[in-house]
This record gives structure tokens, sequence and C-alpha cells, in this order.
């Protein structure tokens, strides 16, 4: 593990606090950030308990600023970053005639625009330790569905953006590749986790995958991967 720097983006909670939990059970040094202070005071709390190796801070990915200034502040207090996981995301689900202007625009500026200010950001830093960026998009990138214009276009975008990324940046030693969850238990669209929930993938599921990314020799990129519940039909 060599000490590495991870950063989260959406990770105080759902599928990001999951990824972030399991990855510093496994010994990495872990930084997460969320638009609302709440969100990162009680993460930064409960990620504490598992190690001191934690740094929880506001930021909007929808702000190039913003992003940079959160990744002078792992630089600053880690001296360095091995793995970015962009993860923020949302999601508005309704008829195409009925989705807003603001509607559409918030899914987009979050969930595709944002990964490319992440990126924009920290990829000096990656090139330095000729890294890891990892999206996280979801198998709405792959299969379209009534009431989701808005957020398959963001997510098709990010599959897209991702795969060209890493034509890009593999000459540098950068690894980039996206992670295409089917169903996670988590807070996404206003759900509240139970044991309903109990068949769909778990948050600590997507951290024990990137937990064995990490693991891999650098010659191997997996570079698109699929998740899904492995038993929809007992929902």
């Amino acid at each position: 593990m060599e000490n590495k720097v991870i950063y989260i983006t959406g990770g105080t909670k759902g599928i990001g606090l999951g990824i972030a939990e399991t990855l510093l059970k496994n010994g990495y040094r872990v930084a997460v950030s969320s638009r609302k202070a709440e969100d990162v005071q009680r993460a930064e709390v409960e990620l504490s308990r598992l190690s001191p190796d934690v740094l929880a801070f506001t930021s909007d990915v929808r702000n190039f600023n913003s992003e940079k200034e959160a990744i002078d502040k792992i630089s600053e207090r880690f001296g360095r970053l091995d793995v970015v996981i962009a993860n923020a995301g949302m999601g508005v689900f309704k008829p195409v005639d009925e989705l807003s202007l603001e509607e559409w625009n918030s899914m987009i500026e979050t969930n595709l625009t944002g990964v490319f200010h992440t990126l924009k950001a920290s990829v000096d830093l990656l090139k330095k330790s000729q890294g890891l960026y990892i999206t996280i998009s979801s198998l709405a990138g792959t299969n379209f569905f009534e009431n989701g214009t808005g957020y398959n276009a963001s997510k098709f975008g990010v599959v897209g953006f991702t795969q060209a990324a890493m034509l890009d940046l593999r000459k540098f030693g950068i690894r980039a590749l996206t992670i295409m969850p089917g169903s996670v238990s988590s807070h996404f669209n206003g759900n509240d986790p139970s044991e309903k929930d109990l068949w769909k993938l778990q948050p600590e599921d997507l951290g024990e995958l990137i937990a064995d990314i990490l693991k891999m020799n650098v010659r191997v990129l997996p570079s698109k991967i699929e998740i899904r519940p492995s038993r929809p039909d007992q929902k």
C-alpha cells in the first residue's frame, strides 16, 4: 500500500462512505468531500474511529476552483495523491417533458462536469504518483430507461469521458477506469436503506472491489467494470 492516499468525492455517505470505510480498514489514507458541512462533520467523526489517517472537508465538484482547493488540502496534509474516486452524483427521474432546465443542468454539472473538474484538479499529482483515476458511473451509463433522460445522459457521458481519458493518460502511467454499479443500497434519490435493500449491492461491496483493484499489478487495467446484484429476484 506504501501509505497511498485516496480522495473520494461524495465520500460522506452511501457508496462513497462505504468505499472510504473499506479502504481505511485496508490501511489506506483517505480524504473525503461533500457539499454539506454537516455531512462532512458526521463522516469525519465516524471515519476517524477506524483510522487517524482521515481528512474530510467541503467541496463542490460543480466548481473547479473548489476542487482545486480540495486537492491543495490533500497535498498539504499528506504530501501526495495516488487514487482519485470521482463518486459524487445525483439524480432526478421524471419524463423528459416534465424535466426542468434546473434539474437537467444540476445532473450534468454534478455527474458529468464534476468528474472532469475532479480529474483536471488532480491530474498533476496523479502524474507524479502514476496513480489511478476511478469514476463511479452506473449501469444507467449503458442501459437507458423511462424517466431517465437526464441521468442516462450524464452517466453515458461519464463512461465515454473515462474511457477517452484512459487513452489520454496511460502514457503518463495513470490508469483510468469506470465502475458501473447496478442497484445499490444507499441514500441515493432519497432512499433510506433498510432490510428491504438487502438484495442490492451494499456500499462496502464497491469498497472491496476497489481494494482488489488496488492490489492488481500496474500492468493490469480493468477499464470498464459492470457490477450488479446476483439475485435481483429476491427483492
